[in-house]
């Protein structure tokens, strides 16, 4: 049933309802009148005043109000699924526009995995921000996969496998994931000599959910045989964390042995603690990523600052990282 409009319609001025209508495309993307505000950069009580005036210009209602959710009328998705491509073409033609002045400039929402921006894409950013001093960075640390279209952000860094659908990836570099312990631990229990000997050690386990993570896969390196194929099954974690950052704090405080990415087992070069790799000659497989992408919804043109910071990223992570060299 189409929600009556909240009082009876005026009269419809395109020019004035061009930015309320903009306001209703927001809303619908993050179904939140308090994340619209943010996105937009107005009052909760300023978006929810214009989109009640733009059902009152048009004389239907085109939000479905209640104290937990929002969601479109019919109508207002109709009229969102209208207008969607032409407000689209104005961002776009206005990127461009921006692109012709001589120093990039705006503003940068990005969000990042929290290890990997503490450890590495902070230095990098640190460096960027010198190079370019008109472009701003906004940096969200998070472990969680980021909705990057309701959350507003325009790029995010990403562990993974593959890119995800329906999104411009830029590949940064490889990623590993290894098995590391401390000098003294290993001391006191010994080095495993193969996959099944971990079943007798204490394993430092990656929190994801309440039973992911008590197995690890581990493939010879070098090897597509199945053969070549372990599986082990972790009775008993000795240390859970959903950070690999606090996995690596546990190894390195002699908890265990932590399967880590290789970016967090990297620890800085003035750093006096240190962590041995252990069972080199074997890689874990589909538990951690194998790359670190930038990624961003898609567009049929990326806005200039966007293009500045994937390229200066590019430039800064191809190198990878290597926490034990080539060992």
């Amino acid at each position: 049933m189409t929600e009556p409009a909240p009082n009876a319609p005026s009269s419809l001025q395109i020019g004035d309802n061009l930015s309320d209508m903009h306001m209703l495309m927001v809303l619908g993307e993050t179904q939140s009148f308090t994340q619209a505000a943010q996105r937009l950069g107005l009052s909760k009580a300023t978006v929810s005043q214009r989109i009640t005036a733009l059902e009152r210009a048009v004389g239907i209602g085109l939000v479905q109000r209640s104290t937990r959710s929002v969601a479109l009328t019919a109508a207002g998705q109709q009229l969102v699924d209208d207008t969607r491509g032409s407000f689209a073409h104005i961002e776009h033609s206005l990127a461009a526009v921006r692109d012709l002045a001589t120093t990039p400039r705006g503003l940068v929402r990005l969000s990042a995995p929290v290890a990997l921006g503490r450890q590495h894409l902070m230095p990098a950013l640190a460096s960027f921000a010198h190079q370019f001093p008109e472009i701003r960075i906004e940096l969200d640390l998070n472990d969680r996969l980021v909705n990057l279209v309701q959350e507003g952000f325009d790029l995010a860094i990403r562990h993974s496998q593959a890119a995800p659908d329906n999104s411009v990836a830029w590949p940064l570099c490889s990623s590993q994931s290894i098995l590391v312990a401390s000098n003294a631990y290993l001391q006191q229990r010994g080095m495993p000599s193969c996959p099944e000997d971990l079943a007798q050690h204490d394993c430092l386990v990656y929190l994801r959910g309440r039973n992911h993570g008590l197995s690890w896969t581990l493939v010879r390196e070098q090897s597509q045989q199945p053969s070549e194929h372990r599986h082990v099954a972790i009775q008993t974690a000795a240390f859970k964390a959903n950070n690999s950052e606090l996995l690596r704090e546990a190894a390195l405080a002699g908890l265990g042995i932590a399967l880590l990415p290789d970016f967090s087992a990297q620890l800085q070069a003035h750093e006096p603690r240190r962590l041995v790799r252990v069972l080199p000659q074997w890689q874990s497989q589909g538990f951690f990523g194998n790359q670190i992408f930038a990624i961003r919804p898609w567009a049929p043109q990326v806005p200039r600052a966007v293009r500045c910071l994937v390229n200066h990223l590019q430039e800064a992570f191809k190198a990878g990282f290597t926490p034990f060299g080539n060992q």
